[in-house]
């Protein structure tokens, strides 16, 4: 048996997969949602492996996804934390970048930094670019630092100096006398968490995973600890934002790398159901309860960065994490998604959310605000009868004072109300979807929508209508889509180290010996820290070589798949080459200069053995057999219409249908406009082809 949960804002999920073990099919697939319970978000595991019914001890693998690390930081729950750097460098933080995310806006703020001044302490010390010592440490200087911090109350320090990515010799002894005078405290420092350069966004990340390495820790050691209780004694994995799992113990080390792990696992579960329906472009969309993420997938892969931002808004530069992860746009955009009208009158949607608690206005629980769920009640797209699976009956009464609040405000009925809300929903995930397609040059109509979580039905036939995306995919357990991902996914860990060159004859052997060290550590770390995902799967460890690289004089990258084996001219010749393509892809034009690499990126896999899904056995049930009921249901510009709904357990491979219809099922609604065509494929999944 392998299970996986995933941590929402609004709701744990979990799934779980019974495989044959000689023929490595799975027999059976069973899913359970439970709603969140923050702070304490270990005890909704429980609850929902409780509800679930499962017997831990027969478990084999265990996945876990969480969004408590991004949450600690956005809800500003970390813990105090103070940031030795090299002296001339206390205010990096403060002066960070000047790159406004929109030029134009003068309403641009500059982000707060999470270490005030006066936890800001500096050493003194230098190294040049390459490593080499300028300044010797001056050791004597962190004891009155490390007194100054343990007054303050300072719970973890982390530590950024100057090119320690070159050189992290100052770094480690700083570690290691605060670690001397003050083992309580959780020391972080920058060489530990990456091998880039970039002071300020180096600095950020380490402070931010300092922030929230307590909490972390004590998460995953409470989950591990009730786990342990339940009976399980198989391998635990956590989802990293990469793209791959790993162990709890590197989780509870660099508990940066899981910032975004729940997303990042839909992305891969979206690619490996392309992969087997024969659908390489792939644009992922996860609507939950309280955001909307959003990837590509590209012949089949993902696209992994190894930056990003958070909390970032046209007038909010946000801010930077240099870790590797899968490059999602990730919005306030939900079903719990708030809307509410700003101080000119204008209506807006999100990024606030009801969360799970008091919830929507149609949760009963006293939830006063009108969200994107409640709006499509309103529109007859939700059954208040059959509202989350039937547990609850919607309370219609709270919904519609709720929209006549905001009608009265707005001078609209309760329905306009609710056709401008779900708008404004749909055109704030458009934009979401426009960054990771036409913002980075490929063209929607190229690929095929893939939506989950518990809204992504709901939305995604409007959505793919705006951009003019052919099809639309609505896969197997839908609504748990991310926790399905993570049995899906293998283990990776990536490594990336800055060290600028010519890309020429003359720098073959240099590029050569950077990338075998770097694969010699990968190796090494695997054989010592190998993930048991079942019996007698110890693959060998699969390599992945990309450079970030660059033409010389301009300051920024863009990331290319580098060819592996031997450097030599012919291959160096071959990433250029794409270097080129990948350029003017993004970028329009293309240069005569010559090329750099700047940061050489390797991903180190550990596959791990993936059960086979069986086509579903078709029955001969009828059509007419799934059907539930009618109901009239509002399309907005479509207009009203009295509109079958069918039942999606009921429906199998061959079956289809022409809108409008609603689809339901107990944790999502798949809505169907008018003239959209449905149809079911041999393992489940809903394909809607657009008019």
């Amino acid at each position: 048996m392998r299970v996986a949960t995933d941590v929402g804002g609004t709701f744990t999920d979990l799934v779980y997969f019974d495989v044959d073990s000689a023929s490595g099919e799975v027999t059976t697939v069973r899913t359970a949602k439970v709603d969140s319970t923050p702070p304490n978000f270990e005890d909704g595991v429980i609850e929902v492996l409780n509800k679930a019914e499962l017997d831990m001890a027969a478990c084999q693998f265990f996945a876990h996804g969480t969004t408590a690390v991004i949450n600690a930081i956005t809800e500003r729950k970390g813990v105090k934390t103070a940031l030795i750097t090299t002296r001339g460098f206390r205010d990096i933080l403060e002066i960070a970048r000047g790159n406004r995310p929109a030029l134009f806006n003068f309403r641009y703020q500059k982000p707060t930094p999470f270490v005030p001044r006066h936890l800001r302490q500096v050493v003194t010390e230098r190294l040049d670019y390459k490593g080499k010592i300028l300044t010797p440490l001056e050791l004597d200087e962190i004891a009155p630092i490390v007194d100054y911090f343990r007054q303050e109350d300072v719970a973890a320090i982390a530590i950024c100096l100057l090119h320690a990515y070159a050189n992290p010799s100052h770094e480690r002894a700083v570690a290691e006398k605060i670690n001397e005078l003050w083992p309580a405290v959780t020391v972080v420092p920058s060489h530990a968490i990456t091998g880039e350069w970039r002071e300020y966004e180096r600095t950020n990340t380490t402070v931010l995973s300092a922030y929230i390495t307590p909490l972390t820790r004590r998460y995953l050691s409470n989950l591990n600890g009730k786990l342990t209780k339940a009976g399980f004694r198989g391998s635990a994995c956590v989802m990293r934002s990469n793209g791959g799992v790993d162990t709890f113990k590197l989780a509870e080390t660099l508990p940066i790398s899981i910032l975004e792990s729940g997303p990042a696992s839909g992305v891969l579960g979206a690619a490996a159901l392309g992969e087997r329906i024969n659908e390489p472009n792939i644009i992922a969309l996860d609507v939950g309860g309280t955001t909307a993420k959003c990837s590509l997938i590209d012949d089949g892969k993902a696209r992994v960065v190894s930056q990003y931002m958070i909390e970032q808004t046209p007038t909010y530069a946000g801010y930077p994490v240099m870790i590797p992860g899968i490059d999602i746009a990730e919005i306030g955009q939900g079903g719990g998604s708030i809307a509410w009208i700003d101080e000119h009158g204008g209506l807006h949607v999100g990024p606030q959310s009801a969360g799970a608690v008091p919830g929507p206005a149609a949760y009963g629980r006293g939830g006063q605000a009108f969200t994107t769920t409640d709006a499509n009640l309103l529109t007859g797209r939700i059954d208040p009868d059959y509202f989350l699976g039937g547990d609850i009956r919607a309370d219609m009464a709270a919904v519609r004072t709720a929209a006549k609040r905001l009608g009265d405000r707005l001078s609209l009925s309760e329905e306009d109300v609710a056709r401008g809300v779900i708008r404004f929903a749909n055109n704030n995930m458009v934009n979401a979807l426009k960054l990771v397609s036409l913002n980075r040059g490929y063209d929607p109509r190229d690929f095929t929508l893939v939506a989950f979580g518990g809204g992504g039905g709901m939305h995604a036939a409007a959505l793919a209508k705006e951009l003019n995306i052919p099809t639309v995919i609505i896969p197997v357990n839908s609504s748990v889509f991310s926790a399905f991902g993570m049995l899906l996914s293998d283990q990776r860990r990536d490594y990336v180290q800055t060290n600028i060159l010519l890309l020429n004859e003359d720098t073959a052997a240099a590029v050569s010996a950077i990338y075998t060290a770097l694969e010699s550590k990968a190796q090494e770390e695997f054989v010592i820290d190998r993930v048991q995902a079942q019996a007698g799967t110890e693959a060998a460890t699969e390599i992945e070589r990309f450079a970030d690289m660059r033409y010389q004089g301009q300051e920024h990258t863009v990331k290319v798949p580098f060819p592996t084996g031997r450097v030599t001219a012919k291959s160096m010749a071959t990433a250029i080459e794409r270097f080129t393509q990948i350029h003017e892809r993004e970028y329009t034009y293309t240069l005569d200069n010559p090329v750099e690499l700047v940061n050489f990126h390797l991903a180190a896999i550990q596959k791990i053995a993936k059960p086979d899904f069986r086509t579903l056995h078709k029955s001969g049930r009828a059509l007419s057999d799934a059907l539930r009921s009618h109901r009239c249901v509002d399309f907005d510009v479509e207009g009203m219409h009295d509109t079958p709904i069918y039942e999606r357990r009921l429906l199998e491979p061959g079956h289809a249908l022409r809108g409008p219809a609603i689809v339901e099922e107990p944790d999502t609604t798949i809505v169907v406009p008018p003239s959209n065509r449905l149809t079911v494929d041999d393992y489940g999944n809903l394909r809607i082809e657009m008019a």
